[in-house]
């Protein structure tokens, strides 16, 4: 039999295997620019650049661009291009270059590519040859040991990989990221590419569904053909991808685009086997469920190490042969490293020291990866992830940053699986979800969230389950936060007969409601008929929970204060003292409620007339609250803010003034400006500016913030009354006295209507009209 022998070396220039073709609609990018700047710097030394990313960026049409623009430009002799996924491929690639290049044995692939890595290095006298070789789609860093190209003083070398380990760097190699389209480069390509088949898009809807898929170059190409396929409007396919019933597979065209080998679906979960395999084994898929139901755009890695999580995560660990049936509890070390390992396959980006969003997976990723599972597993993943987001939520939220963090993954979750949340119970992250919100500031923002969780509670549980009763309480409770004390009173009043005949009267619900009942019922302006709820309520508790338990003793705290909007401070503060003692011996000096005692105590101290005991007082409270709090806490700010008050009661009123402006730069950074803290905070500056002197800069900054109070409360919310009330007086005091009467007058005609006649704060205004018609009818503004 006749056998072939070596060949003889072809001419240059040459090319050794197929260069992708360009794929319709190219988009030059920033990377491509990085890529030839970073290759032509290499000198004399062998310079590898190792183009990484996540499927779909876009890696192989990078690499494929700059051999062609070489090729091209004539500034390679040889050009030869590896489909690296396996070893046998770069090794048979390499052959084939051996073959036609150096005389390799074609017979004998491993010798033949032995000969073409010899080939490449150069040689004494030898003619220099000016190389490229493209390793693409690198799948295992192992597969190129012993086959790398070597130095050359005009060779160059790209591959392409999802992987990122140390491995694919070193002497001679850079690492260079491919990231996702800019929106601009997106909208660039979705436009042209709609183009070539006579479609024109308006830019806003392109942005808009180039970033419900995560500007993803594979993602766009594939859009653009199904767009073009199926006929269909760019808000039609958003519905599609948009509905939870349909596969990302389903918004995929039936035949691929640029000759692409994988669905969008396909491509981005491609490495998972892989990653799953990497140490610790069998961790990496389960932990990437978890995170699918999370924020895309960061999750604090707690939630992923949580105990919840690493259930979650020894549930599904396969044992080990030859060992125990129940495979062994999966450490958070070993949760850690299944990150890095999902975090090595660019499934998804791992930054530590960012620990409040150290996880970041792309959004299609994500829907990938939920695609995959069982209605079952889908559900239970999502209870499992809303557990784990409630096992690391802080009680007290010193980290505003963080509680933002962990609102907008619950948020995500939500959006994916909210029915999940409803079995058996309500899950308490949508009860977590909403206090964050009312505590950070958001009242009205925490009542919508409560109204929706009460909707489907009912639709899914019924209105007399517990959690349905739980979930009106919370509504309730924050109605009044946001300014409806009478709503409050109303919903709390109808809870309580619902509760009364489900529960019982000594149920600690039962009790809790009537607790919150006669406070809004003082909110509302009967502080008489709060002492007495209260009153009657703390005899029940006393019996059917005892003296001590955390809930007798608000009673007692709220009791002692409606004592003293009812116009005993003396009692009230009698009345916070001895609770004071009784907090610190049952919950410790650092508890919050402990620290809402000691405020409370010096607040009515100052109501009583120790104004300076009061200041004092607050100040000790305020190094405390820093140390146990923070600085940023909610409950430090006030105290800030009251601290500042009684100084200014004390006296020093441009103190108070100082103390506000100061106060209110942290406010408008912690809360926002339309937070209702930050509101009150410009109220009582103004205020304490014009008991300083500045009566006109008082008047002016009122009327600003009067603007801000109805837009952001409304006219009826207790503090916009407040506003209308200051201003009316300080318009007075700068010389208006006839205004300061018809803004009084005015304002008394609403405070009839929404607070009654009885209204403390009625009556105070009364008061004002009454002075300051007699000041206006003296004609005299310096009267009083």
């Amino acid at each position: 039999m006749h056998q072939r022998g070596p060949q003889e070396p072809a001419s240059w220039p040459h090319q050794v295997g197929a260069v992708p073709p360009r794929v319709q609609s190219f988009q030059h990018r920033a990377e491509a620019d990085r890529l030839s700047t970073a290759v032509q710097s290499g000198g004399t030394a062998a310079l590898c650049q190792v183009l990484a990313g996540m499927g779909g960026v876009g890696k192989t049409q990078l690499a494929a661009d700059y051999a062609h623009t070489a090729w091209r430009d004539d500034t390679v002799d040889v050009l030869v291009w590896v489909s690296a996924a396996t070893r046998s491929a770069v090794v048979t690639q390499y052959a084939q270059a051996g073959v036609e290049l150096c005389r390799g044995d074609p017979h004998d692939p491993d010798r033949a590519a032995v000969s073409f890595l010899a080939w490449l290095a150069p040689k004494p006298g030898a003619a220099l040859c000016r190389w490229l070789v493209v390793l693409d789609d690198v799948a295992e860093p192992a597969d190129l040991r012993g086959l790398w190209p070597p130095a050359s003083p005009l060779g160059r070398v790209l591959v392409t990989t999802r992987r990122r380990d140390a491995a694919l760097t070193g002497v001679g190699r850079r690492l260079m990221e491919v990231g996702l389209f800019t929106p601009a480069e997106a909208v660039a390509y979705l436009s042209e590419a709609l183009a070539v088949h006579d479609r024109a898009e308006p830019d806003d809807q392109l942005a808009t569904l180039a970033a419900d898929l995560g500007h993803l170059p594979l993602a766009l190409s594939q859009a653009t053909a199904y767009l073009v396929d199926a006929g269909v409007t760019i808000p039609a396919y958003r519905a599609l991808l948009a509905d939870r019933a349909t596969a990302l597979a389903d918004a995929a065209p039936d035949t691929l685009p640029d000759d692409q080998n994988h669905t969008t679906a396909a491509a981005l979960t491609l490495s998972l086997d892989r990653a799953d395999a990497l140490r610790p084994c069998g961790l990496a898929r389960p932990m990437l469920q978890l995170a699918a139901f999370l924020d895309p755009n960061g999750i604090p890695q707690t939630v992923l190490t949580s105990a919840p999580a690493l259930t979650h995560l020894t549930a599904c660990r396969t044992p080990t042969a030859g060992g125990t049936p129940k495979p062994a509890p999966v450490t958070e070390a070993e949760a850690t490293a299944a990150l890095r390992a999902l975090h090595r396959l660019h499934l998804i980006e791992h930054t530590p020291d960012t620990p409040r969003q150290a996880v970041r997976v792309h959004q299609l990723t994500q829907r990938a990866v939920r695609d995959t599972l069982t209605p079952d597993q889908r559900d239970t993943l999502a209870r499992t992830t809303a557990a784990s987001l409630v096992s690391v939520w802080p009680e007290v939220e010193r980290d505003t940053d963080l509680a933002q963090t962990l609102r907008a993954n619950t948020t995500a979750l939500t959006s994916h699986s909210e029915e999940a949340l409803y079995q058996p119970d309500v899950h308490a992250v949508l009860d977590r979800d909403g206090r964050s919100l009312g505590e950070s500031g958001q009242a009205t923002a925490a009542c919508g969230h409560f109204q929706h969780v009460v909707a489907e509670s009912q639709r899914h549980l019924g209105p007399d389950h517990p959690g349905t009763l739980s979930t009106r309480h919370h509504l309730a409770r924050w109605r009044g936060e946001a300014g409806d004390a009478a709503g409050a009173v109303t919903a709390f009043a109808d809870l309580l007969t619902d509760q009364l005949r489900v529960l019982g009267p000594d149920h600690p619900h039962t009790l809790t409601t009537r607790h919150n009942l006669a406070r809004w019922r003082g909110q509302a302006g009967d502080a008489a008929g709060a002492v007495t709820a209260f009153a009657d309520l703390l005899t029940d508790q006393l019996r059917v929970l005892g003296p001590d338990h955390p809930d007798t003793l608000m009673t007692r705290h709220n009791l002692a204060r409606w004592r003293g909007e009812a116009g005993d401070a003396a009692g009230a503060v009698t009345a916070f003292a001895d609770l004071l003692t009784d907090r610190l011996r049952v919950l410790g000096p650092d508890h919050p409620g402990t620290l809402t005692t000691r405020h409370n105590l010096a607040r009515w101290r100052g109501r009583a007339g120790d104004v300076t005991g009061a200041a004092t007082a607050l100040a000790d409270l305020l190094t405390d609250q820093l140390r146990v709090l923070g600085p940023d806490h909610p409950h430090t700010l006030t105290t800030r803010h009251n601290l500042a008050y009684w100084r200014g009661w004390a006296g020093d009123a441009a103190g108070a003034a100082s103390g506000f402006a100061d106060l209110l730069t942290d406010r408008l950074r912690v809360l926002g400006p339309d937070h209702p803290g930050t509101l009150s905070n410009r109220h009582n500056l103004a205020r304490w500016r014009g008991e300083a002197g500045d009566a006109t800069g008082a008047a002016t900054a009122l009327a600003d913030l009067l603007t801000d109070r109805l837009r952001v409360l409304g006219p009826d919310h207790p503090g916009t009354l407040n506003t209308r009330h200051h201003l009316a007086r300080w318009r007075g005091e700068a010389g208006d006295a006839t205004g300061a009467v018809t803004a009084f007058a005015d304002l008394l005609t609403d405070q009839l209507r929404v607070l009654g006649p009885d209204h403390p704060h009625t009556l105070t205004t009364r008061h004002n009209l009454a002075y300051w018609r007699h000041r206006a009818d003296r004609r005299d503004p310096d009267v009083g």
